[in-house]
């Protein structure tokens, strides 16, 4: 693999080799090649005043080179060339982003590329943005560098982590009636973990993982060196904290790196792997009602004029809660059915008076529900999904953590998208969440998170509101772990400091096949997704791959853009070329159970 380092002054003269060589081969012939090679020299002074990087192979050949021209606030991509035999072997692409990382520790905000034609679609595919002018004969580009952000850089300590997914182990704590035994969604969404910091070190999983889809995620996210370790529950469930314990020298190996572990959720089996006290009541506010609890102490301070906080009764019996849903169905009112622990949307039912009498009635409802507490809340009504200037977002979020000094860092707000009670994505970035309603979202989300940190809780969190028609926010529940939308902040975050800033990020949780992919297929789905979504200009990332070849199949995503309609025209392909699989691939054999990776295969090195 190259590796990018300074240019020395010795070298002028074999540079200027490497670009004319590199002009060259876009086909131009003598005349003009002697026209711009005034232009394009490269003198000894040259190396440092402009900034000039090589990026150099194993065997110390120099593959190609960049510069960065001018100072803070506005520069420019003055030289990037590479030599023609390393061409498509992603020379290019490492030295755009190096110069992208130096402007941004530089304080440049504006930087401007002004590209031969024939380079420009590779422009385009690593984020610039067409701009007007520029000298003849060259296409001006335009990219705002950015550093990682503050609250990224905080999550883990600057640097790199292990992720563990330990999805349902986390689930697994509150004895949820409303989750099934075998968590075999939780096992699919563990494959989340691949986000759960910007950029990670290792992976560890509880079921295998096509070697594809970590290729194309490591491809997209500009990483390297990321470590595999899957299928530690492959066939069976248990805990995958104790898993890996039980395996004693990848349990060494990965505590012993000096790298942060990073879960999606505290356990006290994780406690244990991770070498984290476990504190006993760390994670009361992720039940329903102690949060409520929580929304009401605070708001009996007063100062957050902008919100409202529904009512809620716990229902000591089925009978009571049979009562109190017909009395408020009798009354026109809708109500909302809560379990105390419900995940994504699990456990939570919505009922409108007209949905109690088509089903026969309040006990006719409730019997068909999950046995265990019920929880009894007034549903905040949208009247068309919140103020008319909104577009009609009705489901919002703000996501923050707590580091392991007890300080808040603000990751920012999110759109969300629920149906029927149940969670479906979220949108995090510029312009996602209503102007209406970010500063009443912020401000209370932050007085949360105070709470929570003087409360001795150290992690991520969110907490989650719902939107009434006169703009007001209601809370309805706090996340004591990582989510959907906090894995679209970790990837907004990746993607700013790699391509620029301004992206919005959007996950989506299923995306439905047309038919049962074994590993190959999918793979090459996930390449034709890419290739589609980069031709609109958006980022494709496939997020959630094992539930493939789930009989009834599908796939969770990660799109991204720099504008809502480029946004929504990436999804609406990603879900019509999905759905249109089965006719392009046929019926699907079933995989060879041989190939299954297993971590005692050793590591995989993306």
């Amino acid at each position: 693999m190259a590796e990018v380092r300074a240019a020395r002054a010795a070298e002028a003269q074999a540079l200027t080799g490497l670009v004319m060589r590199s002009k060259a081969y876009w086909g131009y012939g003598p005349q003009v090649l002697a026209a711009c090679a005034e232009e394009l020299r490269i003198r000894p002074g040259d190396v440092t005043a402009r900034r000039i990087v090589v990026a150099e192979d194993g065997e110390g050949r120099v593959l190609g080179l960049a510069s960065l021209e001018g100072a803070a606030p506005l520069a420019g991509l003055g030289l990037l060339f590479v030599e023609p035999s390393a061409i498509g072997q992603g020379v290019g692409r490492l030295l755009y982003r190096d110069a992208l990382r130096r402007a941004a520790e530089l304080g440049v905000r504006r930087l401007v590329v002004d590209s031969d034609p024939h380079a420009a679609g590779f422009y385009r595919t690593m984020g610039a943005v067409p701009a007007p002018g520029g000298p003849d004969g060259l296409v001006r580009f335009e990219v705002s560098p950015a550093p990682l952000a503050a609250w990224a850089r905080a999550w883990t300590g600057g640097g790199r982590a292990v992720h563990v997914g330990n999805v349902a182990e986390f689930n697994t704590q509150f004895a949820d009636a409303s989750l099934d035994r075998e968590q075999a969604a939780s096992h699919h969404y563990a494959c989340l973990a691949a986000f759960y910091s910007p950029y990670p070190a290792a992976l560890v999983l509880p079921r295998a993982v096509p070697r594809g889809w970590t290729e194309l995620v490591c491809r997209q996210l500009g990483w390297s060196g990321v470590e595999v370790y899957d299928g530690l529950l492959e066939g069976g469930s248990g805990c995958l904290s104790d898993a890996v314990r039980a395996r004693p020298a990848l349990a060494a190996l990965l505590t012993g790196a000096g790298l942060p572990l990073v879960p999606w959720g505290r356990t006290r089996a994780f406690g244990v792997l991770a070498g984290r006290p476990w504190r006993a009541g760390e994670l009361r506010y992720e039940s329903k009602s102690a949060a409520h609890g929580l929304f009401a102490r605070i708001l009996s301070g007063g100062g957050h004029p902008g919100i409202v906080l529904p009512a809620q009764w716990r229902a000591g019996s089925r009978r009571a809660a049979v009562r109190l849903v017909a009395a408020r169905a009798k009354a026109g009112e809708s109500t909302v059915l809560k379990s105390e622990h419900g995940v994504g949307g699990s456990g939570t039912t919505v009922l409108t008076p007209a949905g109690v009498r088509a089903a026969g009635g309040a006990h006719a409802v409730l019997r068909r529900l999950p046995r265990g507490p019920l929880l009894v809340e007034e549903f905040v009504g949208s009247r068309g999904g919140g103020p008319a200037q909104d577009g009609g977002a009705r489901d919002l979020t703000y996501d923050g953590f707590v580091d392991g000094e007890g300080r808040l860092h603000e990751a920012g707000a999110g759109l969300m998208d629920v149906r029927d009670g149940c969670y479906r994505g979220a949108t995090v970035g510029p312009g996602a969440v209503p102007g209406w309603a970010l500063e009443p979202l912020l401000a209370f989300g932050e007085a949360v998170g105070r709470e929570l940190a003087s409360a001795g809780y150290r992690g991520w969190f969110d907490v989650d509101f719902v939107t009434d028609g006169a703009g007001r926010l209601a809370p309805t529940e706090t996340n004591l772990r990582l989510t959907g939308p906090s894995i679209a902040f970790m990837v907004a975050a990746r993607l700013d400091a790699l391509r620029g800033a301004g992206h919005l990020v959007r996950v989506v949780d299923r995306v439905e096949l047309g038919a049962r992919l074994p590993d190959a297929q999918l793979d090459e789905l996930c390449d034709a997704l890419a290739e589609g979504c980069a031709e609109l200009g958006a980022v494709f990332v496939p997020a959630i791959p094992t539930a493939a070849f789930d009989p009834q199949p599908w796939l969770g995503v990660l799109v991204a853009a720099r504008s809502p309609e480029v946004l929504d025209a990436a999804e609406a392909l990603v879900r019509a070329r999905a759905l249109a699989v089965g006719a392009e691939f046929g019926a699907a054999p079933e995989p060879d159970q041989s190939s299954v990776s297993k971590w005692e295969a050793g590591l995989r090195a993306t």
